[in-house]
């Protein structure tokens, strides 16, 4: 069996070790030149379900690569006002060993532990552009520098463009969830760190303001072992009408557009707006998948946002895809020991679509620009009685564990008896 996967992002590139690991003939086309190109974002979170799938599918020194590459893990998960107002505080289990444990991880530095071990299966400047499905059961990718490849399965892991998905399920729908974010990262000094509300340093920090926007706090240290200097990371996301016109903005146009936005935020979260380094600003629309009804497999499939784009919200985005990764690396590891090609695809997908669109819509809830709380006058309103409801169970214990223990089962999930087997 060989199998084309288009994307070496995160999916992508865990897909490709766990077939290479399971002896299957792997080939990955990236449309980037090089691996630090075109990377959007900073941190990835990830979660026990992301460990657990990058642990069953990596090699053991590419998986030790990557743990060393991680930030300092999250203990806490800290809510608080937009004055720094103390709203929750949520404790991270962190006895867990580092296949089922919570990481950050910068983008760059994860994709470059990711691609140790497969030189020879990533190529960097292919274009994809469309696929076809040959009468001997196999499939072509074309790319736009004229090339084609020809294997047994093709797999779409490009990403909220998909041309994968554009393709195979020309009905699917990407659509605006209505909320607008703009991100920037400074450099984490000691007189950068003061600004920090308390508890940041060593936790993932989220900022509630009066009118729906929240922001996000990520500190990232890397304890020194030079894969990247220490930083902090934020992100302030709003609905598309509290914007002006964002379009030609230039990066320092942004951080002031946020600056803007603020003025009765926190003078010392303010300064750390202001303090972002101009070329890391970016905004970004969000936007999502809608449920899809089951398709009849085939040789061609995806996995990631390419098939189930879902907002930041709640942090499973990437997480999915390596779940995703890990559940049709195995199924295609079985067809290729004798099960029907197919069959496995169609295995796979029906996993998929369950668990995929359902993070889809509790990522949604988190992030939709219909939300009350996005309203002129009853958001406000909304926005009160979130806060109110957020102090009381951080005030009565049996709450809190309740509901940290249901975010943790979000993160954390054993699909089957070998999944249980596989993360020990």
């Amino acid at each position: 069996m060989r199998v084309l996967v288009i994307g070496a992002g995160t999916g992508g590139l865990c897909l490709a070790h766990g077939l290479k690991k399971g002896g299957v003939d792997v080939a990955v086309f990236e449309r980037d030149r090089t691996p630090r190109s075109m990377l959007v974002g900073y941190r990835v979170g990830i979660s026990p379900d992301g460990s657990k799938a990058l642990h069953n599918c990596l090699p053991p020194e590419v998986f030790a690569e990557f743990v060393r590459t991680t930030a300092r893990p999250p203990r806490h998960i800290v809510m608080r006002t937009e004055k720094y107002k103390e709203l929750l505080v949520g404790e991270i289990d962190t006895d867990r060993d580092d296949s089922r444990s919570e990481k950050s991880v910068s983008r760059i530095a994860m994709r470059t532990a990711l691609l140790g071990g497969l030189e020879d299966v990533v190529r960097f400047g292919k274009t994809f552009t469309h696929f076809a499905q040959n009468d001997d059961g196999t499939v072509t990718a074309f790319f736009d520098d004229g090339t084609s490849e020809t294997g047994d399965v093709l797999v779409g892991a490009d990403g909220a463009q998909s041309k994968v998905r554009r393709q195979h399920l020309p009905h699917a729908k990407v659509v605006d969830t209505g909320i607008t974010s703009i991100a920037g990262k400074l450099p984490l000094t000691e007189e950068n760190a003061k600004l920090l509300p308390p508890l940041a340093d060593g936790g993932i920090t989220l900022l509630f303001g009066p009118r729906g926007e929240f922001v996000i706090l990520h500190v990232m240290r890397f304890d020194g072992t030079g894969v990247e200097d220490d930083y902090i990371m934020w992100g302030y996301t709003a609905s598309h009408d509290k914007f002006p016109d964002l379009k030609g903005m230039s990066q320092a146009e942004l951080k002031q557009v946020v600056l803007n936005l603020t003025p009765r935020f926190h003078p010392d979260l303010r300064k750390l707006f202001a303090l972002a380094t101009p070329e890391t600003v970016f905004q970004i629309k969000i936007r999502t998948s809608e449920r899809l009804e089951p398709w009849r497999p085939s040789n061609v499939t995806m996995i990631g946002d390419s098939v189930h784009l879902m907002t930041p919200g709640r942090g499973i985005g990437a997480n999915t895809a390596l779940r995703d990764a890990e559940l049709l690396s195995r199924k295609l590891t079985e067809a290729a020991g004798g099960k029907d090609v197919v069959q496995a695809v169609g295995e796979y997908e029906r996993e998929m679509v369950e668990y995929g669109f359902q993070a889809v819509e509790a990522s949604r809830a988190m992030m939709d620009g219909r939300s009350l709380v996005h309203k002129p006058v009853i958001g406000r309103v909304a926005a009160a009685f979130s806060r109110t409801f957020l102090r009381v169970t951080n005030a009565v214990p049996p709450l809190k564990r309740k509901m940290m223990a249901e975010d943790a089962a979000e993160r954390d999930h054993v699909s089957s008896a070998h999944e249980v087997v596989r993360a020990g």
